[in-house]
Formats: structure tokens, sequence, C-alpha cells
């Protein structure tokens, strides 16, 4: 996989697409104050996002993070999560992929640990 293929964008700071990518919502949840039409997305995985329960556990805790990184691998090894990172782990294997989210803190949000099962994992 070319090092940099998978990139991180908050949805209220993105600055658009850039030509070639593939730009897809990893949240559970819709972004709040957002319109569908704002966001430019090609689709919207809710299937590689944490459960529910794995979510409020973590309340985007930093010191959670640890505990919920390996909880949500988990739940990331297991159908239908595991087929939609294969589907995302093979998008990016040839072209740019933008994971979506609305997180605050993204070096400690779902989206940080999905790229890395992406970039790292299933070789």
């Amino acid at each position: 996989m070319v090092k940099g293929s998978v990139e991180i964008v908050r949805v209220y700071e993105d600055a658009g697409r850039r030509r070639g990518e593939r730009r897809v919502l990893v949240d559970r949840l819709w972004p709040r104050g957002v319109s569908k039409e704002v966001i430019d997305y090609d689709e919207w995985t809710k299937d590689v996002a944490p459960s529910s329960e794995l979510r409020r556990w973590y309340g985007h805790e930093p010191a959670r993070f640890s505990e919920f990184s390996r909880r949500y691998r988990r739940e990331l090894a297991k159908p239908p999560a595991a087929e939609a990172v294969a589907c995302l782990r093979e998008v990016a294997a040839r072209r740019q992929l933008v994971l979506l989210t609305a997180t605050r803190d993204v070096e400690h949000s779902g989206a940080a640990v999905l790229r890395h099962v992406i970039e790292h994992q299933g070789r």
C-alpha cells in the first residue's frame, strides 16, 4: 500500500474534494448541524463505525483510548465491519482514501484506529 494513502478530515474543516480521491463518512451518526448537501462524500459506511455501546463507553476520554482502540479493533475484525474494512483497504491501495468524521479529537478517534487498521493490517 502506498504510504499516506489514507487521510482523516473533519467534516467541519473540509477544504473540499481533490482529484481522484474516494471520500467516505465513517461515523455512525450524521454530523450535527450539517446538511447532507454540504458534505462532499461518496459513501457513508456506518458498518466501520464503533458500536453505539462502545462509543458511549469511550465518551472521547483520551485516558480510555488504548482500551477503546483494543475493543474497536475487535469489532472491526467481525462482520459486517470486516468486509467494509476490506473494501476500504482495496480502495486505499488504488487511490487516495479520505475518511470523513465529525470528531473533535482526531488523534484519539475511531477514525484514527480505522486508518491504522486499513494501512497496517491484512497484509
